[in-house]
């Protein structure tokens, strides 16, 4: 580094405006959402997603309640274009959700966004170009008359193509590219010549996105950018004036806040912040900011570990553990003082006849994010609670003990090594088929039939059929419980020794035929953890087969 970083780096300008009136404001309701996870998200990914991918992540915003979605950039290739134009005909889209497509400003690809939409209800088409002066000069070496022109002709051709679709309700956003580091008099320039092609109304506003490309001054000044262009941008109530924050200061959440405070009426983020270089603006933690102020964003949080999951799994990157409100360890207190601070606080707040949340150290009820006081507390020692995990219970309706998440992530690991690709959801269930012996002729200890009775004592007598290696097999053990008789059973007919340490069961919620699954954790004559899972409608059945399942591991 520099000792006199002054020689290379020069600090930005303020913007000329010494009645600014931004930092008297509050913000007093939530703004238009537009998440832009599917497009400007995924094209920052290492590997971008998959359709399958694409639509859980889809599926999973519209269920927040986000009502505006970018989905994608169709012009960039046939994976993009098929995903869009497959929302469309599907009627995957929500009559109360306007997908969203991006396009540069030429014809051959604006073109192609319009087909893409081909039959939407409604859409919006997002345009845009660079305008700042190092793009001028660097990029496209041109002057400013070239770069506004460039986007006059794009909106011509938006308005000419819109009306070849007359069907579709059309929406237009036109974004000056690099406004954050551009002249404030010629973003608005560039701008008042788009809507003078596009003759916006108050009914049906243009989108004027300023985003901040590169965050390249404090968050007050973007403010000012805002409270500036809104002053001065002509028929203000045809236009909606949208913020794109990046976050290359870390100050991305704020830059929003304060833009919103400036006048902005929609902002454009990501679940989490993904986004190109440092990312884009969390719209999780925004949303959570106005929530903890008492003011609804409008946007459904209430199952974080959810969506945490999905995000994990779709994008491939992690949620760090400290993100605000959704990592898993944002509520936990480690320090004695913390946690018997936080005690005392639950103590009071269920003492109260007073509903407002006033606990030391936790700005948010936990429970109004899914979660418990119990669970946030142990949440530290929780492992497993990734992608894979989250797979089986969507798809398959199982939801693992976090132990048995541990094992058999190590072997979904094993096979992503050995395929060195990337591992679908069939994948991941035949794989946990396979390490758990479900669904296929296993080897060893294959129920065929049993019955359970109770003896003069008091104790439980299994007695069942096993089909081992081949050969049709008759045991009977005796212990406290179903279980504990099909263990004594095993080690009598078999020596089979297993120790129980751990069982569960639950009701399945879809995916498969089964109704019920049940976990049995043991340790073998070794001392070695075996797992076995069982899965049947019956759920005594499940629990039998989950104990034949670890006697097959341990054997």
């Amino acid at each position: 580094m520099l000792t006199d970083p002054s020689r290379k780096y020069t600090a930005f300008p303020q913007v000329d405006l010494p009645d600014r009136e931004w930092p008297s404001k509050t913000i007093t309701a939530p703004p238009r959402w537009l998440s832009t996870d599917l497009r400007d998200g995924n094209q920052a990914l290492i590997d971008p997603m998959d359709a399958e991918k694409k639509r859980r992540f889809f599926d999973m915003l519209v269920k927040i309640g986000l009502k505006e979605i970018e989905v994608g950039f169709p012009s960039a290739g046939a994976t993009e274009f098929d995903f869009i134009s497959g929302l469309v005909q599907s009627d995957a889209i929500p009559d109360d959700v306007t997908v969203q497509v991006l396009t540069q400003s030429r014809r051959d690809l604006i073109e192609k966004s319009f087909e893409s939409l081909r039959g939407a209800r409604a859409a919006i088409v997002h345009l845009y170009n660079a305008v700042s002066p190092a793009w001028r000069r660097i990029v496209f070496q041109m002057d400013r008359q070239d770069i506004k022109q460039i986007a006059v002709d794009g909106a011509k051709i938006l308005r000419d193509e819109a009306a070849k679709q007359p069907d579709t309700e059309w929406h237009f956003e036109y974004s000056p590219e690099t406004f954050s580091t551009a002249e404030l008099d010629f973003s608005l320039e560039v701008c008042e010549a788009v809507m003078d092609v596009l003759q916006p109304t108050p009914d049906r506003p243009i989108i004027l996105n300023l985003p901040a490309t590169v965050e390249a001054a404090t968050p007050n000044i973007y403010a000012d950018q805002i409270e500036w262009f809104g002053r001065n941008i002509r028929d203000r109530d045809r236009v909606a004036i949208s913020l794109h924050p990046h976050n290359d200061r870390g100050t991305g959440v704020a830059a929003a806040e304060l833009g919103m405070m400036a006048g902005a009426d929609r902002v454009e983020g990501c679940l989490f912040g993904n986004g190109e270089r440092t990312g884009n603006v969390c719209l999780v933690t925004l949303g959570m900011n106005m929530y903890t102020q008492g003011l609804s964003p409008r946007l459904d949080f209430s199952d974080m570990e959810r969506i945490v999951k999905m995000a994990e799994y779709c994008n491939q990157l992690p949620v760090h553990p400290r993100h605000p409100y959704a990592g898993e360890l944002v509520h936990t207190a480690f320090s004695g003082s913390h946690q018997d601070a936080i005690k005392k606080g639950f103590a009071a707040q269920a003492a109260r006849n007073d509903e407002i949340w006033d606990v030391p150290y936790l700005p948010l009820d936990p429970r109004d994010i899914g979660l418990d006081y119990e669970a946030v507390i142990r949440v530290n020692s929780q492992s497993g609670k990734g992608g894979v995990a989250w797979v089986l219970e969507q798809d398959k309706g199982l939801k693992l003990p976090k132990r048995l998440q541990a094992h058999f992530s190590r072997a979904v690991q094993e096979l992503a090594d050995r395929s060195s690709r990337e591992l679908n959801a069939d994948d991941i269930w035949q794989a946990f088929k396979a390490e758990y012996r479900i669904g296929r002729t296993p080897k060893r200890f294959r129920l065929v039939d049993y019955e359970e009775s109770r003896a003069s004592d008091g104790t439980r007598i299994f007695t069942g059929k096993i089909l081992d290696q081949g050969t049709e097999r008759s045991i009977s053990g005796r212990g406290n419980g179903l279980i504990s008789g099909v263990v004594s059973a095993l080690a009598d007919s078999f020596g089979v020794a297993l120790d129980v340490v751990n069982y569960s069961e639950h009701a399945m919620t879809g995916g498969t035929d089964a109704r019920a699954a049940a976990y049995v954790e043991c340790t073998d004559a070794n001392g070695e953890t075996v797992w076995g899972v069982g899965m049947d409608e019956d759920i005594a059945t499940a629990s039998v087969r989950a104990v034949l399942s670890a006697a097959s591991a341990a054997a």
